[in-house]
């Protein structure tokens, strides 16, 4: 059994009316993965690929596994999903170490950090509608990146006269925010400029995705998270949570989503549909080969679970050596990196030619040559439950 690599440190970072100087760091711990759906409809190509990378990793590193439901939205919650995607991952070969967790139960452990965050002068109440927000910012001359613009600080000094919470949201300061991940390298983020002071308990007394997943992640003891791109630039956010709580920061990997021919991610939303759990190989492969990893073909299941583990660690070694060095050398953080190509999505050669198949499709003719591709995207093959044609988005 390969022993746990320690999580990256978060050197140099800082929070602005935090009562302490230094984060707390983690000290070497064992390797607790972990994969978290919503359920808002059945499991589907784009979340599978986030789930393959995040059991492979944590058999790579001889370590757990474990499965949670983020269901905290009811609304959005379709009956009996998520009692479907645990189905569907036990039909796929995902074995998880513990017991499930349910957000929907887990109110009280929500409300424990979010008094001792108030107890601290960390949150406050926020009396502003969406609307008012918008308004305030579109008044503004400055020009945001992205689609979310930074909240203005209306209420931080104390809501207008008359007005009452309809959220509660936490400071931020304008200390950068440096931390590493293994596929991306090193990161910097400013959350004054980028999001500003963020909300932890909705307006409809919700409490928000940030604030839960930072506590359940303390709580279930996970040191490594490897999920999809598209919560990239949510990480800032939780690991300043996690300084606040006085938690030891995870070590962080993020893999390239599955987008549709549009572009756009694919999600439930979307009309993704379900994964065919009727046919695990076929499913797993193309998710394998989603995250740059090739075809394995027709193999027993647990066998086609140790060759896809071997294929991952291979792939992955060379991040997680440039993360240790990061790691080990402060300075990495603030000067240039050379950047490895990793397991997820970037392997170092081609991907080898995937075995023929009883009943598999030819080749797609309209994907160009190898090497020719759109560096930003890459077609992780077809498969037989998904009739969208995704592709998979990286972020470098």
């Amino acid at each position: 059994m390969r022993r746990a690599r320690r999580p990256p440190d978060l050197h140099r970072v800082g929070v602005a009316n935090a009562k302490y100087n230094e984060p707390m760091l983690a000290a070497e711990r064992p390797y607790v993965g972990r994969f978290a759906p919503s359920p808002t409809g059945p499991l589907h190509a784009g979340s599978l690929v986030a789930a393959l990378a995040s059991r492979l990793d944590a058999l790579a590193h001889g370590g757990r596994w474990l499965l949670r439901i983020e269901d905290l939205d009811a609304p959005r919650e379709m009956p009996g999903a998520a009692r479907a995607i645990v189905e569907t991952l036990a039909r796929l070969g995902f074995r998880n170490d513990a017991e499930i967790v349910f957000q929907s139960r887990r109110h009280d452990a929500y409300r424990q950090a979010f008094d001792r965050l108030v107890a601290g002068g960390h949150v406050y109440p926020c009396g502003c509608t969406r609307r008012e927000i918008t308004d305030s910012m579109s008044s503004r001359s400055r020009t945001f990146a992205g689609a979310e613009k930074p909240y203005p600080g209306t209420c931080r000094h104390g809501m207008p006269p008359g007005r009452s919470a309809r959220s509660w949201r936490v400071r931020v300061g304008p200390t950068p925010l440096h931390w590493v991940d293994r596929r991306a390298g090193p990161r910097v983020d400013r959350l004054d400029e980028q999001v500003g002071d963020f909300v932890l308990r909705r307006a409809d007394g919700q409490w928000a995705y940030q604030l839960a997943v930072v506590v359940d992640d303390d709580a279930q003891g996970v040191s490594d998270i490897v999920r999809g791109a598209d919560l990239l630039d949510s990480t800032a956010r939780q690991l300043h949570l996690r300084l606040l709580l006085g938690m030891p920061a995870p070590r962080h990997l993020h893999v390239p989503v599955l987008v549709g021919p549009d572009g756009s991610k694919l999600s439930k939303q979307t009309g993704a549909p379900p994964i065919d759990a009727s046919r695990p190989i076929d499913a797993l492969d193309a998710a394998l080969q989603a995250l740059g990893l090739g075809r394995i073909g027709r193999e027993p299941l647990d066998r086609w679970w140790s060759l896809a583990t071997d294929r991952w660690a291979q792939a992955e070694a060379p991040c997680s050596e440039t993360a240790r060095s990061i790691r080990d050398e402060p300075r990495a953080l603030h000067e240039p990196t050379d950047q490895p190509k990793c397991a997820a999505g970037v392997p170092d050669q081609a991907d080898p030619p995937p075995p023929k198949e009883a009943g598999s499709s030819p080749p797609d003719a309209s994907a160009p040559p190898r090497g020719t591709e759109n560096p930003n995207s890459t077609r992780p093959g077809s498969s037989a439950s998904t009739k969208t044609e995704p592709r998979c988005a990286r972020t470098n």
